[in-house]
C-alpha cells in the first residue's frame, strides 16, 4: 500500500512538473504584451504628458496590476532616492531585482536594459525614439515566444508525465 502511494506521489509531482513549465511558456506572451502596453503608455506619459520620468514609471506600473507593472513601480521607487546613482545602474540593478518574478526570457532583459542605458539621458523626443525601438523589438520577442510556447507547451506536459511514470517503472 505504501509503495502505491509512494508511485503515485512521484507521478503526481513529474504531472506538476510538467504542467508548471507549460505554465510558465504560456505566461510569456502575456508578459511581454503587457510589458508592449506599459512602454508604449510610458511613451504616452512622456510625450504628451510632460511627466517626469520617475512619476511617468509609477503611474504607467500602478495602471497595470500585474508581476511587470510592479517593475515599473519598483523602478519609480528607486528613482525617487537615487542618492546621486545615475538611472542607468537603478535601472540595472531594479531590473535584475525584479526579472526572477517574471518568466520573461534573456532577450527581453537585453532590450529593456538598452532602454535604461538611454532613458533620462536625452530630451522627450529622443526618449521616445528609444520606446518606440524597445516596443518594436519586444513584438519580435512575443512572436517567438508564442511560437516556442505552440511548439513546446503540449510536450512539456506530456513529459512531465512520462517523467514521473519512468521514474515509478525504475523503482520498482
Amino acid at each position: 500500500m505504501l509503495k502505491l502511494l509512494g508511485a503515485m506521489l512521484i507521478l503526481l509531482a513529474g504531472t506538476l512538473l510538467g504542467f508548471f513549465q507549460a505554465s510558465q511558456l504560456a505566461k510569456r506572451p502575456r508578459q511581454i504584451a503587457d510589458l508592449i502596453r506599459m512602454l508604449q503608455r510610458l511613451e504616452t506619459e512622456i510625450l504628451y504628458g510632460f511627466t517626469p520620468l520617475p512619476e511617468a514609471l509609477r503611474c504607467t506600473g500602478q495602471a497595470c496590476a500585474t508581476a511587470v507593472g510592479a517593475l515599473f513601480v519598483r523602478m519609480s521607487a528607486e528613482l525617487g532616492h537615487t542618492a546621486g546613482r545615475p538611472v542607468q545602474q537603478l535601472w540595472g540593478e531594479t531590473l535584475t531585482a525584479g526579472w526572477r518574478e517574471l518568466s520573461l526570457g534573456r532577450g527581453e532583459k537585453e532590450i529593456m536594459q538598452q532602454l535604461g542605458a538611454t532613458l533620462g539621458l536625452t530630451d522627450r523626443d529622443d526618449q521616445v525614439k528609444h520606446l518606440r525601438l524597445a516596443v518594436n523589438q519586444l513584438r519580435g520577442e512575443e512572436e517567438l515566444a508564442k511560437d516556442e510556447q505552440q511548439r513546446y507547451e503540449r510536450m512539456w506536459k506530456s513529459l512531465g508525465l512520462l517523467m514521473g511514470a519512468l521514474v515509478v517503472i525504475l523503482m520498482y
